[in-house]
């Protein structure tokens, strides 16, 4: 999806599913496991957090819900690169992803510097 303009609520959603069908396919070992657990959920996070965001009682609650999903994409990009340095996934695999999660944390970011000037 790179170089499209597509909102990011279809994005994170779309990268919910990406990540989804990586952790179904990390080996099943201790440290798979526990790494595929934590991938599934805060990747699913990150869009759940961006919709929620959309149904804020306040822009303090925006950017709270907004803070949250950037770190939830930060995590998801830590449990990425776990993924491919471990080597549990083929790193070509991966590059797409990683990539897709660097350009969220990016567009999350944005928003968040953006909607505290705002509030000021």
């Amino acid at each position: 999806m790179p170089y499209e303009k597509v909102d990011i609520d279809v994005r994170t959603y779309e990268f919910a599913l990406q990540v989804l069908s990586i952790v179904d396919v990390i080996p099943n070992s201790h440290s798979g496991t526990v790494i595929a657990r934590q991938l599934a959920r805060s990747g699913t996070s990150i869009g759940a957090n961006v919709e929620e965001s959309r149904a804020s009682e306040s822009r303090l609650d925006f950017i709270h819900k907004l803070n949250i999903a950037l770190k939830e994409a930060r995590e998801t990009h830590y449990w990425l690169r776990i993924i491919r340095d471990k080597k549990l996934i083929e790193s070509d695999r991966l590059a797409g992803l990683l990539q897709e999660s660097e350009e969220i944390k990016k567009i999350l970011g944005a928003s968040v510097r953006t909607a505290k000037a705002k509030k000021k």
